[in-house]
């Protein structure tokens, strides 16, 4: 079964939408570090309007249109997610730790067993 894959070709406005988006951003990191002298207010101020209008111009361009799809299409996949109820996780909980449980023991019993065989009648170390 073969598929296709489609890829959208950049245009132009669309590089020069992300180069914005980019210069926005530093010149939101840069602005931030420029204004210490006006207080964190103005530092602040000046990077939270930089990467919102960073983030603007990224959703204009064709990459963003796209996760802003991408977006969508999770969160309807979300909603048709059959979630447990409170008793099926109550119960899946309990299984899980019971074997945890049965787990360590068997580990702590091979454990010893193995113990036992080497340093006991192999070895001699004991007794």
């Amino acid at each position: 079964m073969a598929t296709s894959q489609v890829e959208t070709v950049s245009t132009g406005a669309d590089k020069a939408k992300l180069g914005a988006a980019a210069l926005l951003v530093v010149g939101a990191i840069a602005a931030f570090y420029l204004l210490r002298a006006q207080g964190a207010v103005a530092q602040w101020g000046a990077l939270i309007v930089g990467l919102v209008a960073a983030v603007g111009v990224f959703l204009t361009a064709e990459a963003g249109r796209q996760l802003i799809a991408f977006g969508r299409d999770a969160w309807r996949e979300v909603g048709k997610v059959v979630w447990p109820t409170r008793k099926e996780s109550i119960q899946i909980t309990a299984y899980v730790f019971v074997f945890v449980v049965v787990m360590a023991i068997f580990l702590w019993l091979t454990d010893k067993t193995l113990e036992w065989v080497f340093y006991d009648l192999l070895l001699g170390w004991r007794g």
